[in-house]
């Protein structure tokens, strides 16, 4: 048994004289959900590109199973599935013509792709509808075809972009149970991407924070916002004068960030510190408008490492023409 599934040594990509991933390294253990966390435009699915064979990379080097995505590439392509961020299902055929196309796409014999479309249709609560053509299909429902799809030659590794972009909340958490039911039932090793926060909390055993093309950080998503060491309490004030230095000087506080008349606050004991920050400030004639207090979510890990939060980080044109279109069809 491969003990690390996919490995990435200094892979690039330049576009252009762009450079769209930088020396990125990292380790996906068999098993395990691995997630990539960043914006759009920071370099996620040309990584998964280059690691499914559609992109050469630039330098470096990467195996999937011990295979050289360049010079084993159809190797490479027998033991993963993928889940593209855009949707692929052929609208005009049903659910299950889609997932029988995909079978023969592979080269499955007929009869073993027919039991195989059966069982993956079941396990995505399809079954219902497979008959249905998909351009009447729900976002929810297509993207669960997608898995089917995904899975049709059971691979070894799944990749799945953005699984849950466009989604609704309640249909996100499905499609989260989804993915759970498939490292549990098949044990199969999943790579994904995404930009939501809380979906690479709930899902990835480990998370890599990827921004502009430059891997910052890797740990499961628990010890990465334990290593913060602190609260977080973010406070704002009825003066646009700068009153950091009087907040440094409460105690427990370690870290001071000021946007604007907004102060972000790193402390430990924070129940206990918010009310001394109110206090030292009023003396000094400043009053507290607004102040939340929070332990450290996966947005501050990725503001501490990159001076920014991810929902401020900008989107490539091209990556916001792309999510715009898969969201368009999922409401549809």
């Amino acid at each position: 048994m491969v003990k690390n599934v996919i490995v990435a040594e200094k892979l690039t990509r330049v576009f252009n004289g762009l450079t769209a991933v930088d020396r990125v390294s990292f380790v996906v253990r068999a098993g395990e959900i691995f997630g990539f966390l960043g914006p759009n435009g920071a370099g996620k699915t040309t990584t998964i590109k280059m690691l499914t064979t559609v992109l050469k990379p630039t330098s470096g080097r990467a195996s999937v199973f011990g295979y050289d995505v360049v010079k084993e590439d159809s190797m490479v392509r027998q033991v993963i599935g993928v889940v593209p961020q855009e949707y692929t299902a052929d609208e005009d055929l049903t659910g299950y013509e889609n997932v029988m196309l995909c079978a023969s796409l592979y080269g499955i014999p007929r009869e073993v792709a027919k039991r195989r479309a059966a069982q993956l249709l079941d396990l995505v609560n399809l079954s219902r509808f497979k008959d249905k053509p998909v351009e009447f299909y729900s976002g929810g429902m297509r993207r669960r075809l997608e898995l089917a799809c995904g899975l049709i030659n059971r691979p070894k590794v799944l990749f799945l972009d953005e699984p849950t972009l466009g989604l609704d909340v309640q249909t996100r958490t499905t499609i989260w149970e989804y993915i759970r039911k498939l490292r549990r039932e098949y044990g199969i090793t999943i790579f994904m991407t995404t930009h939501y926060l809380e979906e690479a909390d709930a899902l990835c055993d480990r998370i890599a924070i990827i921004d502009r093309g430059r891997i910052l950080v890797i740990g499961r998503p628990g010890d990465l916002k334990k290593n913060l060491g602190g609260d977080i309490i973010v406070l704002s004030v009825d003066t646009r004068a700068d009153v950091s230095r009087i907040i440094k000087r409460v105690k427990n506080v370690k870290e001071v960030i000021r946007q604007n008349e907004t102060y972000r606050i790193k402390a430990s004991l924070g129940r206990l510190t918010a009310p001394r920050i109110i206090e030292v400030l009023r003396k000094h004639g400043v009053s507290v408008t607004k102040l939340s207090l929070s332990e450290p979510t996966l947005n501050d890990v990725y503001l501490e490492f990159t001076g920014r939060s991810i929902r401020d980080a900008e989107k490539s044109p091209d990556d916001v023409h792309r999510q715009l279109v898969t969201i368009r069809r999922a409401r549809t």
